[in-house]
């Protein structure tokens, strides 16, 4: 040790009452790099030194809502005179740092005295059988309103999101230059084969010609038929081995006849046979 360097024994002027006999002790504090073993006797803190707000709300429907559903009131019913009081009772204390903040809330605060206001007074009288209108209904249903998308916010929140709740997982799989193929089976060959079959007998052509019916003509059929009959039954008219475009054109021709007055079609009584005869005597 030089005769220029001071003894690391020897502490400095002043610190010697502050130092404790044992130097393992734990410092409370440091005061420019410096260790601080006790707390100095003049120490002042000021009042707004430390702040501590223990809710975060998201503007003033959030802390009404915060301040009714705490003391579990009735949204429908809400005491306006204790909610407004606790409200206000906020805004004092944010107005104090943040005035561009407390502005916001300050509108709310006007409209709950508002409210509480018109709810002191006498109710509009209305037309017979009406109840007043309630001054707490347009809060209520935009509180209502508030808490359902606040509620299906959470909702959302608590879906994983990628880059929060999981990462994508990268795998790099390195390639062989000669790649090799798999074996195949006489069995998978047998399976394919049965595949493609049963995909062709899927595929099926069917041809459809047009079949040239003549009305009039038809009409002559079903007039021949009852001549010299005195009645025929209506299901008689109709040849169901000519296919179903015959009995359509039969049917129209039917149709036609009876319109022009040429047949009768008759009924004895409900859901009995249906009877056709002609309606003139052929010469």
């Amino acid at each position: 040790m030089t005769p220029e360097t001071p003894a690391l024994t020897d502490p400095p002027d002043g610190l010697d009452q502050v130092l404790p006999d044992v130097v393992d002790n734990v410092a409370v504090a440091r005061l420019y790099g410096e260790p601080l073993f006790q707390l100095p006797r003049d120490l002042y803190i000021p009042p707004d030194a430390l702040q501590v707000f223990l809710e975060a709300f998201e503007g003033p429907l959030d802390l009404l809502l915060y301040l009714i559903r705490k003391q579990n009131f009735n949204i429908l019913d809400i005491p306006m005179a204790g909610v407004t009081r606790q409200y206000l009772s906020y805004v004092e204390e944010i107005r104090a740092t943040n005035l561009e903040l407390a502005a916001e809330y300050l509108l709310m605060a006007a409209m709950l005295i508002e409210i509480k206001s018109r709810m002191l007074l006498p109710p509009k009288k209305t037309a017979e059988g009406e109840e007043p209108e309630d001054p707490r209904a347009e809060l209520v249903r935009r509180l209502l309103e508030y808490e359902q998308m606040k509620l299906a916010a959470q909702r959302l929140a608590e879906v994983p999101q990628y880059g929060r709740d999981f990462l994508r997982a990268q795998v790099y799989v390195e390639q062989s230059l000669q790649p090799r193929f798999p074996d195949v089976h006489v069995d998978d060959l047998q399976a394919a084969w049965r595949d493609i079959l049963k995909r062709a007998r899927l595929v099926q052509h069917h041809r459809i010609s047009r079949e040239q019916l003549s009305v009039r003509e038809h009409m002559s059929i079903v007039l021949r038929n009852l001549q010299g009959k005195h009645f025929v039954e209506f299901g008689d008219l109709f040849d169901l081995s000519k296919g179903a475009p015959v009995m359509v054109v039969t049917f129209i021709a039917t149709l036609e006849l009876a319109k022009e007055r040429l047949i009768e079609l008759t009924q004895a009584e409900a859901f009995a046979p249906i009877y056709v005869r002609l309606t003139y005597t052929p010469a």
